[in-house]
């Protein structure tokens, strides 16, 4: 099992980045929070709040990815579990739901994590998108209750893909076998929570900065065409300038930022649009300033799993 001191110096370097960057932009809001000191500014607070929790999380990546393999897929098993728990929270609305939504949380979720850990590339590529896909509905046509049955089943068939099946291929990268990389697919990891999270922050910033009439108005609010192409841009660059931490060129690994951001900022779309038809606006209040596990990890579901088949058809042996 890798330990921060067999860690490759690049995940220090970024690391070590990563902090600094949120060192200088701590001490700027600080100053900003002052000015505004007898007219307390509710975006500045906003903003307090979010370094605060970018601090706690940053420190909480490098803390798992100081035990290797196994810090990181704990990490990520838990962030599932938060997940699956957010959306399931608000799937379930019948008593007849609770064997299958059981089975998520009882079988599923161990059993992805389970075949993660093992390196059974089949089984974890095929248990949820064919098994589970299969096996849940019948678990639900158990109950009796076919009430709503197509929309009850395919809201608990999606909380399992995406907060199982899709968050489950970031510590999946680690199993991958990359000729001239080995022992440093924990820097694939960073490299793509570091572009689509860095994507997701900039496009926050720039819609608060930038203004500009929201694409979708009524659902999808502070993000601006203008602010999603700036932050884009800004992204794609940061993939480029981060590329020699990994097996990518510099242009291969700015066509993987670009196709991160866009995946990135879809996760971002489609999740609030199912957080409108459920008719909320955060799926939860378990992380300061961002909402819930959902809110912080929406793109990452839609980012993680064409990045990880990606490197694994190009890259591996």
């Amino acid at each position: 099992m890798n330990t921060l001191h067999h860690l490759p110096v690049q995940a220090g370097f970024v690391f070590i980045s990563i902090f600094a960057g949120l060192t200088v932009i701590s001490l700027l809001t600080h100053f900003i929070a002052r000015r505004y000191e007898m007219q307390p500014n509710a975006a500045v607070r906003e903003f307090q709040t979010r370094i605060s929790s970018w601090w706690v999380m940053t420190i909480v990546l490098l803390l798992a990815f100081w035990f290797g393999e196994i810090g990181a897929t704990l990490l990520f098993f838990a962030v599932s579990f938060a997940a699956l728990r957010e959306f399931m929270t608000l799937a379930y609305r019948r008593r007849s739901d609770h064997n299958v939504i059981a089975a998520c949380f009882y079988i599923l979720l161990p059993l992805q994590y389970y075949f993660v850990l093992t390196d059974w590339y089949g089984m974890f590529s095929a248990l949820i998108p064919v098994y589970a896909f299969l096996g849940l509905p019948i678990i639900a046509s158990l109950s009796g209750d076919t009430g709503n049955f197509i929309e009850r089943a395919a809201k608990i068939q999606w909380g399992a893909m995406l907060s199982i099946f899709s968050l489950s291929h970031v510590p999946a990268l680690l199993m991958l076998s990359i000729p001239g990389f080995e022992d440093r697919n924990i820097l694939l990891l960073i490299f793509m929570i570091a572009v689509v999270q860095v994507h997701d922050v900039l496009q926050y910033l720039c819609g608060r900065i930038l203004g500009g009439r929201s694409i979708f108005p009524d659902w999808f609010t502070h993000k601006s065409l203008r602010s999603v192409i700036v932050a884009w841009i800004l992204s794609v660059a940061l993939a480029a300038a981060l590329s020699f931490i990994t097996p990518f060129s510099v242009w291969q690994g700015t066509a993987i930022g670009a196709l991160l951001c866009t995946l990135g900022f879809c996760g971002n779309m489609v999740m609030a649009a199912i957080k409108r038809s459920f008719g909320i606006q955060t799926w939860s209040r378990l992380i300061r300033g961002h909402g819930g596990m959902l809110d912080r990890v929406d793109s990452i579901c839609f980012a993680a799993p064409i990045f990880f088949h990606i490197v694994r058809y190009y890259w591996t042996q």
